[in-house]
């Protein structure tokens, strides 16, 4: 399976949208020194620049949508990765065109969602929970081909390798997701968000930290941090910059609740085609403890997360809305990177 395409807008976003390597090497300068160095010309000049990627990425400009997810990637960087020097977070300047990347990211997921839908929900909670369940049951996502037919019975080496870069943006750090987003919760919703962190720190045993069982998988296939970035493709960059978004604000709150929600419910099932394809093309065992264990682990975090933190929420009108905003946001944007591993499926192999 051809995996390079996305190289094409990479290079082609670096060469179209040089804003994007600009606003990248101003990330490791301490912020006071920053913003008290950059002229307010220049500083307009930088947020056009962005506000210009984010047009041309809204109407469909491929490098401008890579460029655009993986500059805001870079930037999340700043707040969800230990640096080794100095950096620009806190940066005022930083901040402002972070906000014009996350508001024009968010604005395309919101053009994504099929008018009416949210405003169908019930508003007995049992009844919204059902409601939200078929909604993902009955969206293209759900049982998707790429893991039923292509990774469980045609992906190759190279594409399990291909597919665990993608899945690192998520799966890679579940447990900071976890730990940003449940501050300032409370009572049974805090405790299920505790109960599954507790799970994904191995309960106390590092070498049972589902991000320390992850991460032996690019031992197997002696992946990189160098090999990580330049292999996502934008929509992967997409997948894990949506999930930083919703967990990092506290009035999204909501939004990360069926985000992260639906990510768990989706997940056993896949994981089931993607340990049968480990087996099936004889990779070392220790490669795939981590989804051997989330085929049962998720199962039951889903189930504790619908009833303890969805269904109590679901009392409230904002909160039944903008969690199912952040549902869907999942299935669309999950729905996107899926299809785009399709074509090349449809063309190099029989289906």
């Amino acid at each position: 399976m051809n995996t390079q395409p996305h190289l094409l807008d990479q290079k082609s976003a670096v060469d179209a949208y040089p804003v994007v390597e600009e606003v990248s090497s101003l990330l490791k300068r301490p912020a006071e020194d920053l913003d008290a160095s950059v002229p307010i010309a220049e500083r307009a000049a930088l947020r056009a620049a962005v506000s210009d990627l984010n047009a041309r990425s809204a109407a469909g400009d491929p490098a401008a949508f890579y460029g655009q997810q993986l500059l805001l990637s870079r930037i999340y960087g700043l707040s969800t990765q230990l640096p080794e020097g100095p950096t620009a977070e806190g940066s005022t300047l930083v901040h402002e065109i972070l906000r014009l990347l996350e508001l024009a990211t968010a604005a395309a997921e919101d053009a994504s969602v099929e008018p009416g839908v949210l405003d169908a929900a019930p508003t007995e909670p049992t009844a919204y929970l059902s409601w939200l369940k078929k909604l993902a049951r009955e969206h293209r996502v759900y049982k998707h081909p790429y893991y039923r037919d292509f990774i469980r019975n045609q992906a190759t080496v190279e594409d399990l390798q291909h597919y665990v870069i993608q899945e690192s943006v998520v799966d890679g750090r579940f447990d900071d997701l976890l730990a940003m987003m449940q501050v300032g919760t409370s009572d049974g919703a805090k405790m299920e968000i505790a109960e599954n962190f507790w799970d994904e720190m191995g309960n106390g045993d590092p070498s049972q930290v589902h991000t320390h069982l992850f991460n032996q998988i690019f031992q197997v296939f002696d992946i990189s941090a160098q090999d990580l970035e330049r292999s996502l493709t934008a929509n992967a960059l997409l997948s894990g910059n949506l999930a930083v978004l919703l967990c990092r604000y506290r009035y999204l709150y909501p939004e990360a609740v069926g985000f992260l929600g639906m990510t768990e419910w989706l997940a056993p099932e896949r994981f089931v085609h993607v340990v049968h394809a480990w087996e099936r093309l004889g990779l070392p065992d220790v490669g795939i403890v981590y989804h051997k264990l989330h085929i049962t682990i998720d199962s039951r975090h889903a189930a504790g997360w619908f009833h303890n933190v969805v269904v109590p929420a679901a009392t409230s009108e904002r909160m039944r809305r903008a969690i199912a905003r952040g549902t869907l946001w999942r299935l669309n944007s999950s729905a996107r990177y899926l299809d785009e591993r399709m074509p090349d499926l449809a063309t190099l192999r029989p289906v």
